[in-house]
């Protein structure tokens, strides 16, 4: 059996070892004459970087290669730096006072999460399209000017969201001073300091949640004890109460539109 897995594993590392001397082969047979000519000038084709004036092209290869980094970084983004965190939150607060289990799924939690999020971001997202995106696909700004813009845009919606106190605790743990603009606070601080604030707000809103799905737990516990039944779960009998005092107030229009009035998103 041991002989078995071990010629398993060793045809599995002799398969990937091939596979990607394969990969490298394609590679360098895909490279240009020029480019493999004289590598010690110009370095590695793939990986070049040429500057013209104030412009700074990168290859192909590169663009792909910072593509995929930035998809890979992408989740942590929206989870840091949008209103993705509290919208979940909340969301998963409420369902867990309405005692629904796994209704509504997490997939449908997420969905609703993700629309709203965008719904929200829309204006900041508008303002770094036309001042960032835009002027560098037309080649008329510089990366590096495109990625301060669009960080300045994205800093001023964290800044808008974020209370004071979280700002000055990590500034002081940081050792600076205080800032007196928006575009002096750097991301190390303003980044920790919104997602902190994000979630002191939403267990807020979801404690405020909890409360009337909490009464109706006690009322229907305590109605079950003066009758004695005991082997009944209040739970289960409260469930269709609660159902029934959401959808009277329209309760996803209201969750719904006083997470988003939480938000200073212009």
């Amino acid at each position: 059996m041991r002989k078995a897995i071990c010629s398993q594993s060793l045809e599995s590392y002799n398969f990937i070892k091939k596979l990607s001397f394969f990969i490298i082969l394609i590679l360098i047979i895909g490279l240009p004459v020029q480019a493999i000519g004289d590598p010690l000038a110009s370095g590695f084709p793939a990986l070049n970087v040429s500057t013209d004036g104030n412009t700074t092209e990168y290859s192909f290869p590169l663009q792909i290669l910072l593509l995929m980094t930035a998809l890979t970084v992408l989740p942590s983004i929206v989870l840091g730096m949008t209103s993705f965190t509290r919208i979940i939150i909340v969301m998963s607060i409420l369902r867990q006072a309405l005692g629904t289990q796994q209704t509504p799924p997490n997939q449908v939690l997420i969905a609703i999460s993700l629309f709203l999020t965008f719904f929200i971001m829309s204006p900041t997202i508008n303002k770094v399209y036309e001042n960032a995106a835009v002027p560098y696909m037309a080649k008329e700004l510089p990366a590096e000017q495109a990625i301060e813009t669009a960080s300045a845009e994205m800093k001023q919606f964290m800044v808008k969201n974020t209370r004071k106190t979280d700002l000055i605790m990590f500034t002081e743990l940081a050792g600076l001073d205080k800032f007196d603009k928006v575009s002096d606070i750097p991301f190390r601080i303003a980044l920790p300091a919104f997602m902190t604030s994000e979630l002191k707000t939403a267990f807020q809103i979801g404690f405020l949640l909890f409360l009337p799905f909490l009464v109706i737990d006690m009322v229907i516990s305590s109605i079950l004890m003066s009758l004695g039944m005991m082997m009944l779960s209040p739970m289960l009998v409260a469930l269709p109460f609660k159902l029934l005092l959401f959808v009277l107030v329209d309760g996803w229009s209201m969750t719904v539109g006083s997470l988003v009035s939480t938000f200073s998103a212009g």
